[in-house]
């Protein structure tokens, strides 16, 4: 445990970047450090780490916690869909393995500040970097009622989003919903919780999400990291996912399954024309799932789905 921090499918993760000593390797999403930590130690004596993290609290947290490892880790606080500018510049132009980590990090769930959770409370900010962007309070107030629906549906898959919206557009008559409780308190009115097994799952979830996705811009970030992910392994190197929505895991399931295709041709021609010739091929489980052991153990574990895929020589 890292200070509070369970790395998710660790063992997993390891086996498919399979770092060895003199490789290079890219942590897209730092978080709490402790996938970072094993690369760093399972390439010892001579390999390093690109550590991202668009969070600056991450990279200075990382950075004190993993100074024994020296010039071994290099961090950068950056969005991972700046890869291909800021790997080179770092000295990492081509890298035996990338992890991009999806999830949120227990330091960031747990801090009142970030509003990332209804369970810490706090102003409803949710910005990876508070330097940059619109916090999610701002968009509760200022999207009207379709937007605000749309948004809840689109990246929560929300089955209650016109009802959610509609509750905060009047309730924002009266004062505007600023807090993480406030709003985890008006979809709970609106939303019950279900009988049974789904019912442990609070009603906010969903939207949380939703909101957290809109406000970091997350999937159009993936979808730029991926393509630039793929441009910098080298023949044989591997690109490692792991996701927490579904709306992610389909984006990266679909985009390997598109790089290992590689032509873009339509099915009825009868000869490739593009010349795209596939850059991926899938590696083990598609996609690997915690065990019923990590989730007892680490409950946010439990909705992690890991894919892995190998670069093809060019």
């Amino acid at each position: 445990m890292e200070l509070g921090h369970l790395p998710v499918l660790a063992e997993e993760v390891m086996q498919m970047l399979a770092p060895r000593p003199g490789s290079l390797h890219v942590d897209g999403t730092v978080g709490g450090g402790g996938h970072t930590e094993r690369i760093l130690e399972a390439a010892s004596p001579d390999g390093r780490v690109l550590g991202l993290d668009a969070d600056p609290a991450a990279i200075a947290r990382v950075g004190e916690r993993l100074a024994r490892f020296g010039d071994r880790l290099v961090l950068r606080q950056a969005n991972f869909q700046d890869l291909a500018t800021v790997a080179p510049e770092a000295g990492f132009p081509a890298v035996d393995g990338i992890l991009l980590d999806l999830g949120l990090s227990s330091f960031q769930l747990a801090d009142p500040a970030r509003g990332f959770s209804f369970r810490a409370g706090g102003r409803l900010d949710m910005r990876f970097d508070p330097g940059t962007g619109r916090p999610a309070a701002e968009l509760l107030a200022e999207l009207d009622e379709g937007e605000l629906g749309d948004l809840f549906r689109r990246y929560g898959e929300e089955p209650h989003a016109r009802r959610i919206a509609r509750a905060v557009v009047e309730a924002r008559r009266a004062a505007p919903v600023t807090t993480a409780e406030a709003f985890a308190s008006l979809v709970e009115r609106v939303v019950p919780r279900r009988p049974g097994r789904a019912g442990r799952i609070h009603p906010a979830t969903r939207v949380f999400q939703a909101l957290r996705i809109a406000v970091n811009g997350e999937l159009d970030a993936l979808e730029v990291a991926l393509d630039a992910a793929v441009a910098l392994l080298r023949p044989g190197g591997r690109l490692v996912v792991l996701a927490y929505h579904s709306l992610e895991d389909r984006l990266v399931k679909r985009f390997v399954a598109a790089e290992r295709r590689g032509c873009t041709c339509p099915p009825s021609f009868p000869v490739c024309v593009c010349g795209r010739a596939p850059r991926l091929r899938p590696v083990g489980p598609q996609p690997a799932m915690p065990t019923e052991a990590e989730v007892a153990a680490n409950p946010r574990a439990r909705s992690a789905r890991l894919r892995t895929a190998e670069r093809l020589a060019a």
